[in-house]
């Protein structure tokens, strides 16, 4: 059996990872985040290439290709920290390409595949408000989950507050207005485990990135007229990073299998691969910068960026602590509330 990406596969991560290279060089990103802004020149760009549609049917104008494809970009745009508003309309359109009717489709996904009407995702608790949704300030559409079923809110239908979180590169809102707008009618649960499987893969991308640039690091720096990478305590610290990144690669690739081609394991497999992989994003970017030493706390160096980031997504869609409560429901099997955020 082959375990490897098809030769178009490869093409789109190696299209994806020169194209992002050259457009977000860590100067550019940090103009960015700090200047609070998307590149919006970039996402142009990528809706002319349909990368917001490549999940999404050629009915509905994507390119009608899968998860895995949408799991490679996922990758790629973590590695680069690209400041875009992908993941969440992404999640949008994964959400109503499982759960939406036929009308619903109709009306949303073309604005999402094209990226010209962008959608969002937000959680909501027990009191209908959804605390942290990517991107609401922008979207068109904003899908509300939760317990008691999901709606699909018109953003001037929903009180959107802009909320501040450690993330630089990405904007967040508070919503409400979750009793507005149609209800979802399918089952959601699919979408959102594909959305969490996107969100690992990013964390994937995120670690990979934080791994390099501590093992370039350790070769460079120098103590004792040895490279730092020589010692044992910082050769192992690296070895460990390599292991946990290759961890949640592996389980947010299989998650991504799982959604085009066994869709009954999805939710199973996006809950193991978000809770892996929200724990090795975090992890290997604070052992990245324990290797920096002095340097990586500096707000000059750029890895801050990705250990907030890395934070951020660890508690999106779920955190480590839920999915992996949802793991136990899902095994047992009974539902618990935190298969809702699976």
């Amino acid at each position: 059996m082959n375990f490897d990406f098809s030769d178009d596969q490869h093409a789109i991560k190696r299209t994806a990872k020169e194209l992002l290279a050259d457009r977000f060089m860590m100067e550019r990103v940090r103009e960015l985040a700090e200047a609070g802004q998307y590149d919006e020149a970039t996402w142009r760009e990528l809706c002319e290439l349909g990368w917001p549609g490549i999940f999404i049917g050629e009915e509905h104008g994507g390119q009608g290709l899968g998860t895995v494809e949408l799991i490679i970009l996922m990758e790629e745009l973590g590695y680069a920290l690209a400041p875009l508003p992908f993941l969440s309309n992404a999640a949008a359109g994964l959400v109503l390409d499982a759960a939406g009717s036929d009308e619903q489709k109709e009306r949303w996904l073309p604005g999402i595949a094209s990226g010209e009407a962008r959608g969002t995702v937000g959680l909501t608790g027990d009191d209908g408000e959804a605390r942290l949704v990517p991107d609401a300030d922008s979207a068109e559409v904003i899908l509300l989950l939760g317990h008691e079923g999901a709606r699909i809110v018109e953003r001037d239908q929903a009180e959107v507050e802009p909320v501040d979180t450690m993330d630089a590169t990405r904007r967040f809102c508070r919503v409400r207005g979750g009793e507005a707008g149609e209800a979802l009618e399918g089952d959601r649960i699919p979408g959102i485990s594909r959305a969490a499987a996107a969100l690992a893969a990013e964390l994937t991308g995120i670690a990979q990135r934080a791994m390099e640039m501590a093992v370039e690091y350790a070769r460079e720096r120098k103590q004792f007229g040895r490279p730092i990478g020589s010692y044992q305590a910082v050769s192992h610290r690296c070895a460990q990073m390599l292991l946990e990144t290759e961890g949640a690669r592996s389980a947010s690739y299989y998650a991504a299998w799982c959604g085009d081609a066994e869709p009954e394991t999805l939710p199973l497999a996006a809950c193991m691969a978000k809770a892996y992989a929200s724990d090795a994003g975090w992890r290997v970017c604070t052992s990245s910068l324990q290797v920096h030493g002095g340097i990586g706390f500096t707000w000059e160096h750029d890895l801050h960026f990705f250990l907030k980031r890395a934070k951020v997504d660890g508690i999106l869609y779920g955190s480590a602590r839920e999915h992996r409560d949802a793991v136990a429901g899902l095994s047992a099997p009974r539902e618990t509330a935190a298969t809702a955020a699976a």
